[in-house]
């Protein structure tokens, strides 16, 4: 590996990683010496990349920091494509145009040599599942969890019970077979998922819930850590 190409990928490594990350784990996954990755790193400082820290402690990227989001090697175009390819299929209306939006925007901006793996990719993502179906505007969910508002739902369950929640939506998760919304439920006190096919209607409230949505999804995520944990199905 050439040393430019060696400093863009220790960039790279620091932007995907939102702790701070020992010179160690960067040596291993770049499969150089770690006295190199110090010294590069130094390299980078005195080039002004916002990097804090220090050997043995670990570093990290400053959020400030900015580069062409475009420079992308063939692998990450093809995953890119590949996800792409998910979303298209398998997403809704709205993200599916997206999907495929986001594929020409690269196309037009990737170098020539590039382009065959956009317009004639080696990979494709196909799912024998049939697509799901939603019962709720998608592209207003996603909205709503941006920006922090409640939804009212009104709900059948599997035993065909309705029910009436209002909820503070967290994120949406993506399957083959259905997509589930996960959210803080009022009626329960406590985070519950809601398949968006079994959402009879929906009203987008116009009311904020107050908490942000990046720590709303932390308690999410560290009650399925704590339900894992206890055996809860």
């Amino acid at each position: 590996m050439r040393r430019a190409e060696r400093l863009f990928q220790i960039v790279q490594i620091l932007r995907r990683t939102p702790r701070p990350i020992k010179g160690a784990e960067i040596a291993g996954e770049l499969e150089v010496s770690l006295r190199t990755v110090y010294r590069d790193i130094a390299d980078l400082i005195g080039q002004r990349v916002p990097i804090h820290g220090e050997a043995g402690l670990g570093y990290i990227l400053d959020d400030s920091f900015d580069m062409p989001a475009l420079m992308l090697t063939p692998d990450e175009i093809e995953a890119a494509v590949l996800g792409a390819q998910w979303v298209a299929e398998r997403g809704d209306a709205a993200l599916a145009i997206a999907a495929r939006d986001l594929l020409a925007k690269i196309t037009s901006v990737v170098p020539e040599r590039l382009r065959t793996l956009l317009l004639d990719p080696s990979l494709r993502a196909r799912s024998s599942a049939k697509p799901a179906t939603d019962g709720v505007d998608m592209s207003r969910v996603r909205a709503w969890i941006r920006e922090g508002r409640k939804i009212r739902l009104y709900y059948c369950d599997e035993h065909g019970s309705l029910s009436r929640r209002v909820v503070w939506p967290v994120l949406v998760g993506f399957f083959d077979h259905a997509r589930v919304l996960a959210g803080w439920c009022e009626l329960r006190q406590d985070f519950r998922h809601f398949r968006t096919d079994r959402i009879v209607t929906a009203e987008f409230l116009e009311d904020f819930h107050g908490e942000r949505p990046g720590l709303l999804r932390r308690r999410w995520k560290a009650g399925l850590v704590q339900r894992d944990e206890a055996g809860v199905v």
